[in-house]
């Protein structure tokens, strides 16, 4: 008889308890909305129940549950009906522990997703750049040009924020 998935110790629901908020938080990144980080983090354990990968250990499965979150974003922010979606009030908005982190964020979230991405895998879940190059499937001198390129914008518009 086949464990049922939702059981505790059943290997999804062991790497739904070690990534989950880890692949919410690069969503959230991404999308800039709770409920839409929230869907996008389902649909990553969905395809990890459909698709059924065999990992050689954790850190490849970590990998592949990060390049899958993160296309899934791109491909979410890609569709047509996406871009005219129209901004709801009274959205909850993003929250940091300070005002100072709370800006930053925001810039962050606000960077083109190739660079936002690098950036959030560098800072905020401490990924090495050849780490971040294995996960994304880029060189890593493509890691290291895109943390470049975001740390110019985000230094372009932290002065010009101060120069306001």
């Amino acid at each position: 008889m086949q464990q049922p998935m939702t059981r505790p110790g059943h290997p999804v629901m062991k790497s739904y308890e070690q990534y989950a908020d880890m692949l919410y938080r690069i969503a959230l990144v991404h999308l800039g909305s709770r409920q839409d980080a929230e869907e996008a983090t389902q649909d990553t354990f969905i395809k990890l129940m459909e698709k059924a990968p065999v990992f050689k250990d954790d850190e490849h499965q970590k990998a592949w549950l990060i390049r899958v979150i993160t296309n899934h974003c791109k491909n979410l922010l890609g569709r047509g009906w996406r871009k005219r979606e129209v901004k709801l009030e009274g959205v909850e908005p993003v929250t940091a522990d300070n005002p100072e982190e709370l800006a930053v964020l925001q810039l962050v979230l606000a960077l083109p997703v190739k660079y936002k991405t690098v950036i959030h895998l560098y800072y905020y879940e401490d990924y090495p750049v050849q780490e971040i190059s294995r996960i994304l499937q880029i060189s890593e001198s493509a890691v290291k040009m895109r943390l470049q390129r975001g740390r110019q914008l985000l230094r372009l518009e932290l002065e010009g924020a101060e120069a306001e």
